[in-house]
């Protein structure tokens, strides 16, 4: 466009111009081209030489460091498990100091861009923290913080423990128990403190099965190998009602091979399958159908542990210590999968027990070696069905969607 403007024809005037004159004129409506495509870039020239501070970035406007902090000066009853950070605009921090009441500095880190500093350690019940420190303005000014907190000194400390255990290997339905030792009211809050990780990554959810018991069960059965960490970050997390977490707890395990265990009380029979491979095919004897005390339940059960020996009593039914072998507890209505003698005779015939499915000796002690807590049972063919009210394991009784209603944060 600027290059239009010069097109000046002599002819058109009517009359010769001296050339000197013509020199002249172009040189004028060029003077003006050329000062108007180089405008904007003589003025940021002058702006950013008359705006820029010393050792301060082309651009940058004159102000002196505004500093915040996290919580404000003067704050009382904070969490130790809320965020401690201290942020600046129009500057950069130099340097922060948190300390205690005894003059023990709290660590933390400036970040690469020097805009904020955030506190790496959790803080303690009931004492009061100290920030100083200072940043730079964009005016090549330091400006000094300072300003004091509290934290909230607990009604009650809330501690935690977690079902799984540190470099332990469980079977492919294990859910995560994480129990806590009195009632949570703030259910929202502490299952924002809790995490997951999943390698490969596993789609889960977490669910409160009642006020102090939040469990976390994949969608889909784990895959075979996936290693998984847990935390839960409750330290200084408000619970509800003045009661706070009392510590962390983090545990990380694996999930084994895949071991399936398939039973029909109608055919009397119980199915190894493993890695897809079936290793065994046992005759069993479910509980008595005609008895709704005694018929084993139909679901997936997990296997929650084993016992060599267990001694196992039922007063309603008229016996007590009663020793059987390779007892593998599969819920908490008193189901378990164990060897039994004295009904060799009928299994894979006839169901009799009440409630347990009995193998012979040398079959229970062959499924025993082979099992790892977590291994899913599942039963079909009887008159009852698995619950939620049947035991701590009884995740898989749930469907997905009812599951994952349970969440705190999907409320």
């Amino acid at each position: 466009m600027g290059r239009r403007g010069t097109d000046v024809s002599t002819q058109s005037i009517g009359r010769r111009i001296p050339a000197a004159l013509i020199g002249l004129g172009l040189a004028a409506v060029l003077g003006l081209t050329g000062c108007s495509s180089g405008s904007d870039a003589t003025a940021t020239t002058s702006t950013s030489t008359s705006a820029r501070p010393a050792g301060g970035a082309e651009g940058v406007a004159v102000a002196p460091a505004k500093l915040t902090t996290q919580p404000t000066a003067g704050a009382t009853d904070v969490a130790p498990g809320d965020p401690v950070k201290v942020s600046v605009v129009d500057g950069e921090i130099q340097n922060v100091s948190l300390s205690n009441p005894d003059g023990k500095q709290v660590a933390g880190q400036i970040a690469a861009d020097k805009h904020s500093w955030t506190a790496t350690e959790p803080l303690g019940y009931g004492k009061t923290y100290t920030f100083s420190g200072t940043a730079t303005g964009t005016d090549g000014k330091p400006a000094a913080l300072s300003g004091s907190f509290t934290t909230v000194t607990p009604k009650r400390q809330i501690s935690a423990s977690l079902n799984v255990g540190d470099g332990q290997t469980y079977g492919i339905a294990m859910p995560i128990a994480l129990t806590f030792s009195s009632k949570v009211t703030d259910k929202a809050a502490v299952e924002h403190a809790l995490t997951v990780e999943t390698t490969p990554k596993t789609e889960g959810s977490w669910a409160w099965l009642s006020d102090t018991q939040v469990h976390w069960r994949p969608k889909e059965y784990f895959q075979p190998g996936t290693t998984v960490k847990v935390a839960a970050h409750v330290y200084g997390v408000k619970m509800g009602d003045g009661t706070y977490g009392k510590s962390d707890i983090t545990s990380a395990f694996s999930i084994g091979r895949s071991q399936i265990v398939k039973g029909d009380t109608r055919t009397h029979r119980m199915q190894v399958i493993r890695d897809g491979q079936q290793i065994a095919d046992y005759p069993v004897s479910y509980g008595l159908d005609s008895d709704p005390g005694r018929v084993t339940h139909s679901g997936i059960h997990v296997t929650m542990e084993k016992y060599t020996i267990k001694s196992m009593s039922n007063p309603r039914y008229g016996y007590t210590d009663v020793n059987v072998p390779w007892a593998v507890r599969i819920s908490n209505n008193g189901e378990f999968i164990h060897g039994l003698a004295g009904t060799v005779s009928v299994q894979g015939k006839a169901n009799v027990s009440h409630g347990c499915l009995n193998l012979s000796p040398a079959n229970a002690k062959q499924y025993y070696d082979g099992v790892l807590t977590g291994d899913p049972v599942e039963i079909i063919g009887s008159t009852q069905q698995l619950g939620p009210e049947d035991g701590d394991y009884a995740d898989w009784t749930y469907s997905w969607a009812d599951w994952t209603k349970m969440s705190a944060l999907n409320h």
